[in-house]
């Protein structure tokens, strides 16, 4: 049996490259910092995958031949990495730096052992990441051609697990249908695995831009436009019920793939974007998955960033001299976001971005706490004055 192994159980981890791993047949090995998640799927050894549909019945799927280590295991890991055929990290930019240090091991071993090259899946929600990880490599005294950087564009929603879904059993998944994981066909050292979930691409930097400025802005605007006209909903699909809510959705994710079209003529024409466009506003509205206003727009502090879904769009929009007020729109109702968790609690980063933002006055904010550069990014700066 083929070997891959898997930095992050989480939600992606398990409900979407594990499950496409194990589905065709390889045995899995997950690496988590969560010793009680590794104990228990070393105990049970397989997971359930709830596939939740709008007024249809759920489709449960058994994901097996797993294991799990402890993130702390490091020669067992650096063993794994040294034996299997693929490798893939979900595990968030912020825990990269411990993971990646590991891995360069796991390759200088497969190097003095003349194993074929490693290929690693970057299932992660960061731009650029095979720059980052050549550059972690580097650092730790490896080249970064010794190694596939297959960058990804994930586009599966996996909603956060209640107390209450983990009660019977603290494995269970919830996810959409969804299941086609878009991959960098140029960045396999390896043949690309025949699986039917895999879409490999030439031009991974233009889906990794529809990602972020379709569909992750989209998610955004119904969650701060939704809140702004209806706090007291709780679900991304039922603030979509209000019609008004939801054009005015699918206005900013148009404003934003005209701009895609301008930057990338080779891949996308604007049909295509728009019945994407469609697509997407349908799976946003899927209520028996359970996704959560809070969930889709907390993180302010990422998610108002200079280069992320909202700012980022509106700079592509500038860039090609299109509008981006419908964006700039998204961008003030999230100053307004205060939506509370199933405890009633605020996300406390966003709090205190919110009162930082305020306090410090609109342009020195923008600068300071968005990243917006006061020379190259002048332009951007001064539309979103002309509304504050």
């Amino acid at each position: 049996m083929n070997k891959a192994v898997i930095f992050g159980a989480g939600n992606i981890g398990r409900s979407f490259i594990g499950n496409i791993f194990s589905s065709n047949g390889m045995g899995v090995t997950f690496i988590d910092a969560n010793a009680a998640l590794v104990k228990e799927l070393n105990l049970k050894k397989e997971y359930r995958i709830i596939i939740k549909r709008n007024n249809n019945t759920d489709e449960e799927i058994q994901v097996k031949n797993i294991k799990a280590v402890h993130s702390s295991e490091t020669d067992k890991i650096i063993k794994y990495l040294a034996e299997c055929d693929i490798c893939a990290t979900s595990v968030g930019q912020g825990a990269l730096p411990k993971v990646l240090p590991l891995i360069t091991k796991g390759i200088k071993i497969r190097n003095m052992q003349t194993s074929p090259p490693l290929d690693i899946i970057i299932a992660e929600n960061i731009r650029n990441g095979a720059d980052y990880f050549r550059k972690v490599f580097k650092a730790n005294g490896l080249s970064g051609d010794k190694a596939g950087l297959i960058e990804t564009s994930i586009g599966k929603m996996v909603p956060l697990m209640t107390a209450e879904d983990l009660s019977d059993d603290p494995l269970v998944l919830h996810a959409e249908e969804y299941n086609t994981l878009i991959l960098d066909r140029k960045g396999f050292k390896n043949k690309v695995p025949d699986f039917p979930e895999i879409r490999a691409v030439e031009n991974i930097a233009a889906w990794v831009d529809r990602k972020l400025f379709i569909h992750n802005l989209g998610h955004a605007a119904s969650a701060y436009l939704g809140f702004e006209q209806n706090p007291e909903k709780k679900l991304i699909a039922e603030v979509l019920e209000d019609d008004s809510i939801k054009l005015k959705v699918r206005k900013v994710m148009i404003e934003s793939a005209a701009a895609l079209v301008k930057e990338y003529p080779a891949d996308f024409t604007e049909q295509a974007l728009i019945g994407h466009i469609d697509d997407l506003l349908f799976r946003f509205q899927n209520k028996a998955l359970g996704d959560t206003v809070f969930r889709v727009g907390r993180d302010l502090p990422r998610k108002l960033g200079r280069d992320d879904r909202i700012l980022g769009a509106a700079g592509l929009c500038l860039k090609h001299d299109l509008s981006c007020r419908e964006i700039i729109d998204v961008f003030h109702s999230a100053l307004q976001f205060e939506a509370s968790d199933q405890n009633g609690e605020l996300f406390r980063v966003d709090a205190e971005f919110i009162r930082e933002f305020s306090a410090s006055g609109s342009k020195k904010a923008l600068t300071n706490l968005c990243s917006l550069n006061p020379v190259s990014d002048k332009e951007l700066i001064e539309v979103l004055l002309r509304v504050f």
